[in-house]
Parts: structure tokens; C-alpha cells; sequence
């Protein structure tokens, strides 16, 4: 087996690992992906298996700073999508990605939006 083919697989163990905890609660949950150079993170209803809001860098338009600082407004403007929805609660599904850097800023920018994680 390749390396690549065993970092992906690694991956993919650490998501269904995290997702498994996560999917019990019954509340939306949102989802982060994270490329090189975008976040993308999204609200999903599991029970209807509909996604709620999405949100992600390529969509920002002012996108200044680093790319700590673009997840979190990134973060913001999802949490003002999802309050205009009538969401206020939901569990954060980091992936597989360990949560601190961008995933992080991400979810802070979530709780400064005023949405309970």
C-alpha cells in the first residue's frame, strides 16, 4: 500500500470514529472540510439527510488576513445563516482533521456567531 493510500485510510478512520460519537446527539451537525487554501463547512440534518446551510472561503468576499482569520469569519457567517434558519444548537463534526488551527478558528467564529456547540 501506497503512503498516500495510507494517509487517506488513516483519515478515513479517524472521520467515522469522530462522526460515529457525534451522530447520537439528534441535534444538526456541521460538517468542516479543509483543502490547502479553503474551509468549507456546511449544517446537515441527519434524520432528514438534508444539508441546512453552507458556508465556505470561496463564498467570503472580504477575505483578509491569514488563513486562521478567514475560518473564523468564515465561522460567523455561517452561525448568521444558520440563526436566520432558526438553528441555535449543533455538534461539531470535525472530520478527521484534528481540532486546532483553522478548525479551530472555525469553531470559534461558530460560537462568536452566537451558535451553542
Amino acid at each position: 500500500m501506497s503512503l498516500e493510500k495510507k494517509i487517506k485510510a488513516r483519515l478515513g478512520r479517524r472521520k467515522l470514529r469522530v462522526r460515529s460519537r457525534l451522530l447520537l446527539s439528534g441535534l444538526p451537525r456541521i460538517s468542516v472540510f479543509r483543502s490547502l487554501n479553503h474551509i468549507y463547512a456546511q449544517i446537515i440534518d441527519d434524520t432528514a439527510r438534508k444539508t441546512l446551510a453552507s458556508y465556505s472561503s470561496l463564498e467570503l468576499k472580504k477575505a483578509v488576513g491569514d488563513k486562521k482569520a478567514i475560518a473564523f469569519a468564515v465561522g460567523k457567517e455561517l452561525a448568521q445563516k444558520a440563526a436566520s434558519q432558526g438553528i441555535s444548537a449543533v455538534v461539531f463534526d470535525r472530520g478527521g482533521f484534528l481540532y486546532h488551527g483553522r478548525v479551530k478558528s472555525l469553531a470559534d467564529g461558530l460560537r462568536e456567531g452566537g451558535l451553542k456547540i
